[in-house]
């Protein structure tokens, strides 16, 4: 394939912010060893190992969200419509000729589960609803040189459900790669910098928002498990404070430290002993993932709340929950790892087929081919036109 220009939209354009921010920098990471990049976004994060050609599409903070929305969206249309080769886009809009879908579809929401009537009959009249289902509708229709992309079987599912089993979704989840070797010495130097020492027992939780992630049922665990155990969160901090605060159990509290949004967080999976998530909502999870490729044995909701739990081989690549919200038995999952090192030494070696399963290599390959479909199409089109 020639070298090609691609754009790529999305919120944020930074390691540090995950998500579908995350997905986006590692693929661009591979693409841009052979293609050109610009990155379109509302942020781009200075201190992000991956730099390339930035065009900002900031919008003014004080509009409603879904207006917001709706001015990226079209903002990113009107940037991306010349000088590209590929649009490729993170965001809900119609500017992509590829455009990825990482969260619950909008249709889904608000016209295919259960909802109350009222709440579904004010939706019918509702700008912000309309708004989001209007720029979902134009972004997931089939139509030549144009293709959507679920990055897991659930959220295809969904968008099947959503509008009709004739909409072209092929799934991309996304990939991971094994890190560097931690420096010797840099665990015990983390955990000294916590107040924590080489016997405790350390779970993590790596996460934006981590109410929707768990939080609250993972400290619930925490209480009803030996002192020796504790817990970690990087991410969220101001909602996590929160939380804790509300809780008032000073003892459970000092088990906890809570880390800001961070671009190091790979020194925060190597101080770890395990990864916890109970997840509300996941589309995908690829803090899980990632947390397999540094060696940790991972405890996860099922699906449909988790979409990675699709992927793994429950009692052997990852312990899956029968509820994300069953603190009883998360708690008795980490004594069983904590106390068993021969289920901990499966887990973490099932761990790595996971990881081996999923290298971002593998994405940028499989998004290559959708690439070279679409501009196959693409000059198709052109050319009966000009018939």
């Amino acid at each position: 394939m020639h070298r090609l220009k691609i754009a790529l939209v999305l919120d944020r354009f930074g390691s540090r912010f995950g998500g579908a921010e995350a997905y986006g920098v590692a693929l661009a990471r591979e693409l841009a060893r052979d293609h050109d990049i610009t990155v379109f976004a509302r942020e781009y994060d200075p201190t992000c190992d991956v730099q390339l050609p930035f065009v900002s599409l900031r919008v003014w903070s004080g509009w409603p969200g879904w207006i917001r929305v709706g001015l990226f969206a079209w903002r990113a249309r009107r940037h991306t419509r010349h000088g590209f080769d590929i649009v490729h886009s993170h965001m809900n809009g119609w500017c992509g000729d590829i455009e990825v879908v990482h969260v619950t579809p909008v249709r889904y929401n608000w016209r295919v589960r259960q909802l109350p009537f009222l709440k579904r009959a004010l939706s019918r009249v509702s700008l912000r609803v309309q708004t989001y289902l209007s720029l979902e509708r134009h972004r997931v229709a089939n139509r030549p040189a144009h293709r959507t992309v679920a990055v897991s079987g659930l959220i295809a599912e969904q968008l099947r459900q959503a509008y009709g089993d004739s909409l072209i979704c092929p799934v991309i989840a996304p990939g991971v790669q094994r890190p560097k070797p931690v420096a010797a010495g840099a665990r015990t130097q983390v955990r000294e910098e916590l107040g924590w020492s080489d016997d405790d027992q350390v779970c993590l939780l790596v996460a934006r928002n981590p109410l929707r992630k768990g939080l609250p049922t993972i400290v619930k665990a925490l209480a009803s498990l030996p002192p020796h155990y504790k817990l970690l969160v990087v991410g969220g901090r101001p909602l996590a404070q929160d939380f804790l605060r509300k809780i008032n159990d000073s003892a459970l509290s000092d088990r906890v430290r809570l880390v800001d949004t961070t671009s190091e967080v790979e020194r925060y999976y190597a101080v770890a002993d395990l990864y916890v998530h109970p997840t509300l909502n996941d589309s995908f999870g690829m803090a899980p993932l990632e947390a397999m490729s540094f060696g940790l044995p991972v405890i996860l909701s099922p699906a449909p709340y988790c979409g990675f739990a699709q992927y793994v081989e429950p009692g052997h690549e990852a312990l899956v929950l029968s509820h994300p919200e069953d603190a009883a038995q998360l708690a008795g999952f980490v004594e069983q790892i904590g106390d068993d090192p021969a289920l901990r030494a499966a887990l973490v070696q099932g761990g790595y087929g996971v990881v081996d399963r999923h290298s971002w290599v593998e994405v940028a390959r499989r998004y290559l081919e959708l690439y070279s479909q679409v501009l196959v199409e693409r000059a198709e089109k052109k050319s009966k036109s000009s018939l």
